[in-house]
């Protein structure tokens, strides 16, 4: 859900100026704005772009929005995609546009940032017991009816603070909560037990500023996840929801939530939602899934669930980084002007996929190339006898973890196949 202040501030980020904040980016570029340098369609390997430089691929990520929202679509799913990911407004607006319900966040200092860009529909997937986050929240809430807020409660302690920050900001509106279901003993947040679920609901029914609207948690925390496991664990969240609309405690909500689903489960979210029994009121099933607007060359590409249902769809990995060959010391070993400040490397090292020759601008296989390790500014390579590779050369290498990719890049080209660059994606990490 977007607001002509929300296309007004994206459409402000074409203003800014392009400097040497902006990592990558032509040097010579200086001091235009992001959109005239846009408008320029610059090549990405001959428009004086320095290396290391982080592209996005145009036609992966027109896919993967479609890819989602036609899954999300098809399975009666609500969606609000988790914007920790790429923390992108131009990313978020184009996710709305493909039917976004709307946006997740993991912190307040993501739902500030959402607000600025004019983001209606928020679901914080954490509990707030910070005063002040609560304080600016409730004044948020009070000065713009139509912002919707979710936040999670996962217990008494935590209702308890919530409560007293929003008594004493004087909060006019109540903030919706969902109980937070955990995903079994060792897991990270979320209550361990239905029990222990209920004792929490009536803590927020005795205040006036919490008002329970449903349950949710998140499968990928269920302990040694599988089909069997994370199904089961889903069916829990679903009764929960069921027995706490028997027993009353949605009165006077207009809609129940429920919600849950990663980017390495949904199937098995949309599975489960779909034997929900009927409630006394509608449903939001809502879908939180976030890595799959880059999806990536490692983690996610063995996780997704596309894997286990090619026939729904698939995505593709959109992210590539352009390093440079800046030394050959011996003939099995070359480096590269990339490291630990460019590239993801919390999960899966990143991967060489093409080279690019500095004498013919050729582009071929990065065959017999390997990355071993990263230093901060430097990627460690094996090269295999008999592969040709120069100093001065281009490598291309995919990543894995959006998460930790998008992190390390404030302004991102979007590159067309052929390497013609048509936009620019501001970051807010």
């Amino acid at each position: 859900m977007a607001t002509d202040h929300s296309d007004q501030a994206v459409a402000a980020l074409a203003r800014e100026r392009v400097d040497h904040r902006f990592k990558g980016l032509p040097p010579n570029a200086e001091g235009l704005t992001v959109g005239e340098l846009a408008a320029e369609r610059r090549s990405l390997f001959t428009g004086g772009f320095t290396t290391p430089v982080l592209a996005l691929s145009a036609e992966a990520l027109e896919h993967n929005l479609v890819a989602m929202e036609r899954y999300s679509a098809a399975h009666g799913l609500a969606f609000a995609p988790h914007g920790k990911t790429s923390l992108a407004p131009q990313l978020f607006e184009r996710q709305l546009a493909h039917g976004a319900w709307g946006i997740t966040a993991a912190v307040p200092t993501q739902v500030r940032i959402y607000r600025a860009f004019g983001i209606q529909r928020i679901f914080l997937a954490n509990e707030v017991v910070d005063a002040a986050a609560l304080h600016w929240l409730a004044a948020e809430l009070d000065a713009d009816p139509d912002f919707r807020f979710i936040a999670y409660v996962d217990s008494v302690r935590g209702v308890e603070l919530m409560d007293a920050a929003l008594r004493e900001a004087g909060a006019r509106r109540p903030v919706d909560v969902v109980v937070e279901l955990g995903g079994g003993e060792g897991a990270r947040t979320g209550i361990r037990t239905e029990a222990e679920c209920a004792t929490v609901a009536d803590a927020v029914a005795a205040t006036g500023t919490l008002r329970l609207v449903g349950v949710a948690g998140y499968e990928g925390e269920v302990p040694k996840p599988d089909g069997e496991r994370v199904r089961a664990w889903l069916r829990r969240l679903t009764a929960l929801a069921a027995d706490f609309d028997a027993a009353g405690r949605f009165e006077g909500v207009d809609e129940v939530v429920v919600s849950a689903g990663g980017s390495a489960w949904f199937d098995a979210v949309a599975d489960v939602f779909a034997e929900l029994p009927t409630l006394s009121r509608p449903v939001l099933k809502l879908l939180r899934s976030g890595a799959y607007v880059s999806h990536d060359d490692g983690h996610y590409r063995h996780l997704t669930p596309f894997n286990r249902v090619p026939e729904e769809g698939e995505l593709h990995p959109a992210f590539r980084l352009w390093a440079q060959v800046v030394s050959r010391p011996e003939p099995s070993q070359a480096f590269l002007n990339a490291g630990k400040r460019d590239a993801a490397y919390d999960l899966d090292m990143p991967e060489p996929q093409l080279i690019r020759s500095a004498r013919d601008a050729t582009t071929r296989p990065a065959t017999g190339l390997a990355v071993t390790a990263l230093s901060d500014q430097h990627a460690w390579v094996t090269v295999a006898d008999g592969t040709d590779l120069e100093v001065g050369d281009w490598v291309g290498l995919g990543l894995s973890h959006p998460c930790t990719s998008f992190d390390k890049w404030q302004l991102i080209p979007v590159a067309e196949a052929d390497g013609t660059v048509t936009d620019y994606i501001r970051t807010f990490f």
